[in-house]
């Protein structure tokens, strides 16, 4: 009867508990009776069950085989009996393979899903915000160039207008209350906005004749008049550039 037991005695496993996807791991096939002989070698070629046998080695007591294994999926590996050649076999060994793995590993996303525990990385802001420092310069610049320039287009704007419409060759009230309006315009854009109330003293001031006749022929043509005549457009353009020599007056 204890002869009958001792041959059905199994060696044993030593394994951890659970395997790290993608590691390499240790198992040791021991064993530990040690009135029975040592264990020979096991009859497996590149895999114990589903996992990846790298490198097999006798035990330095010579009471069994170290095996280093590597898991390439998750779950639950199983390890069927190996036939020692002996009449012995080993246990089924069963391990489990979490699917989840440290962030880092040279395995990290195998299988996929959300179990996977990936890093949480910030986004960078402080760093991505230098990269605003070129585009917004620009844009300032942009800005202030753009500004600069608004009084020469608006009076660039209001002289095409100006010119276009003057002299008037209509003399009814609408036409000549536009054509007033154009060269307010044009004296807006030129000294400021003043300069839309301004009457024959001022014109006289600042050297604009010119002005002052085309107010005084506008008044005239209102009510049937023709005198003082409508000036030509190229003298009333002359009196703002001459004023644009000596500064506003």
């Amino acid at each position: 009867m204890a002869g009958c037991l001792s041959a059905l005695a199994a060696p044993a496993w030593k394994a951890p508990i659970k395997l790290k996807l993608g590691a390499l791991q240790a198992l040791e096939l021991r064993e530990e009776d040690p009135a029975r002989p040592p264990l020979p070698r096991p009859t497996v070629e590149d895999r114990l069950g589903p996992l990846r046998l790298r490198s097999m080695e006798p035990l330095p007591d010579g009471r069994g085989w170290h095996f280093q294994v590597q898991a390439l999926e998750p779950g639950v590996a199983v390890v069927p009996p190996l036939d020692l050649g002996n009449g012995q076999r080993s246990p089924e060994l069963r391990l489990d393979v979490p699917r989840t793995i440290p962030f880092g590993g040279p395995w990290v996303g195998f299988g996929g899903g959300n179990d996977d525990r990936l890093p949480a990385i910030p986004f960078p802001w402080a760093w991505a915000s230098l990269l605003l420092l070129p585009p917004l310069g620009l844009a300032a610049w942009a800005v202030r160039r753009w500004r600069k320039g608004s009084a020469r287009r608006r009076l660039h704007h209001a002289t095409h207008h100006f010119r276009r419409h003057w002299p008037p060759a209509d003399k009814g009230r609408n036409a000549l209350d536009a054509a007033h309006a154009l060269g307010r315009d044009l004296l807006a854009a030129r000294f400021g906005e003043a300069a839309r109330a301004w009457g024959p003293s001022e014109f006289q001031a600042r050297s604009l004749d010119p002005w002052d006749q085309w107010a005084k022929s506008l008044d005239a043509a209102r009510f049937g008049r023709t005198e003082p005549p409508f000036p030509a457009s190229e003298p009333l353009m002359a009196a703002l550039d001459a004023r644009s020599g000596k500064g506003d007056g």
